[in-house]
């Protein structure tokens, strides 16, 4: 009952939800050319060969994705791999990892007709779905055609275990319907549980994104960019990453104070979402900071203060090239975001406070004093001044980061156990 009356509310607000969507493509000039994707009209793929059915949000499961993606296509190159995300961010991204190695259409919005019709076009053997989409029509229509349902890499906040607790019985049946759940951790874990998975269909396995390489040019790149940017080590090189709104103010005034001491200092600011790009822009103009944007592909010179990352898809290769780098979503209630790209790369990380989607990662990094904590433009300004200054604690905690990357790989092979139990 609970389900019926959750779609019926999803009809009502189509509606609004195709205006935004318009509203989105008019303001950004993207993302309405393939809207009627999300209602499942997509081509048919034609074959008799097995599909596997992967759905991201975004670019975090996107980028999550990446290493379980090249792992089954080169443990079963005999299967068609359909990606589905459901932002233009995540779609950019598949198609620049894998072009035409896998299919990509957006994600059928959760309409009992949208979901039967994008089934029936792509008839998969196994959803698998990343981190924390828990769609209850999209579950229940695979587990109905008999298609196993798989969460990797899930997460289960509790601040989310809250919020489907105040319907348990639609959330135990739906959790019922799913094949396994690999979580990342043992709270996820334990969340999950909580919501009424049964233990026989959890696994902790740790978080897949550890599982992530570096491709085999980028370092080289990033250290020839680094030389280039840095003029040979003359500046430093100060990374704001996958900043929100309200963020770039807090970071803007933290580099002014930071260039009292160090006036060369490079900031490269990488807003979270495109469509504010160009409000960053206005505001490193306001606050009469020289920039340049990345997309101009113009040469930086050394009156340069600031490279607005407007591109998509450079940020591991930015991680790769800084020497601090600070990662948004923190200083206000988002939730954080991934720590382990920065850790890979074996950089000094900074964050705010708000880590509440990402709190096994950032105390194992935070115990081994990989990661520091600031929580406004001074204590900002403070902690980017102390590690620039110390070679040797810039280096241990970048070490320290890296370590802790490498320990904690193995997720993919315990998802990839579970795949291969539901596809042999």
């Amino acid at each position: 009952m609970l389900r019926l009356f959750y779609t019926v509310s999803l009809y009502f607000l189509t509606p609004l939800i195709l205006l935004r969507t318009l509203f989105r493509a008019i303001r950004t000039g993207q993302h309405g050319d393939r809207w009627y994707q999300r209602f499942g009209f997509i081509p048919e793929i034609l074959s008799h060969r097995q599909v596997i059915w992967i759905h991201c949000v975004s670019v975090g499961e996107t980028i999550a994705a990446v290493p379980l993606v090249k792992r089954i296509q080169a443990d079963y190159p005999d299967k068609i791999l359909v990606i589905t995300t459901t932002t233009l961010t995540g779609s950019e991204r598949v198609k620049s990892i894998f072009s035409d190695d896998v299919y990509h259409f957006y994600a059928p919005y959760d309409l009992p007709y949208s979901v039967k019709r994008f089934l029936k076009k792509i008839h998969p053997n196994l959803l698998i779905i990343m981190e924390t989409e828990l769609w209850p029509n999209m579950i229940h229509y695979c587990s109905s055609a008999n298609i196993s349902v798989l969460i990797a890499n899930a997460r289960m906040s509790n601040k989310s275990t809250r919020g489907y607790q105040k319907f348990p019985r639609f959330t135990e049946k739906m959790l019922k319907q799913i094949s396994y759940v690999v979580a990342q951790y043992e709270n996820d874990g334990k969340n999950f549980l909580k919501l009424g998975l049964p233990e026989s269909k959890l696994i902790v396995a740790g978080n897949m994104k550890f599982d992530s390489s570096l491709e085999d040019e980028l370092p080289d790149k990033a250290s020839k960019l680094k030389d280039d940017w840095s003029f040979m080590g003359k500046r430093k090189i100060f990374l704001a990453a996958s900043t929100h709104a309200g963020e770039d103010e807090i970071i803007l005034e933290a580099y002014k104070q930071i260039k009292k001491i160090y006036p060369e200092l490079l900031l490269i600011l990488v807003p979270r979402h495109p469509e504010r790009f160009n409000n960053v822009a206005r505001l490193c103009s306001k606050n009469k900071l020289n920039f340049i944007r990345r997309s101009d592909n113009k040469k930086i010179t050394i009156n340069d203060q600031i490279l607005l990352g407007d591109t998509m898809g450079e940020l591991k290769l930015f991680y790769g090239l800084c020497d601090v780098a600070f990662v948004g979503g923190s200083l206000f209630p988002i939730g954080g975001h991934s720590l382990i790209e920065p850790a890979i790369w074996g950089v000094p990380i900074i964050s705010g406070p708000h880590l509440h989607n990402f709190l096994d990662v950032s105390k194992l990094l935070e115990d081994v004093e990989g990661l520091l904590i600031c929580v406004d433009s001074k204590s900002m300004a403070e902690i980017v001044c102390g590690i620039l200054k110390d070679h040797n604690k810039a280096k241990q905690m970048g070490n320290a980061a890296q370590l802790i990357a490498y320990r904690h790989r193995g997720a993919l092979e315990k998802t990839i156990s579970i795949i291969n139990s539901e596809i042999s």
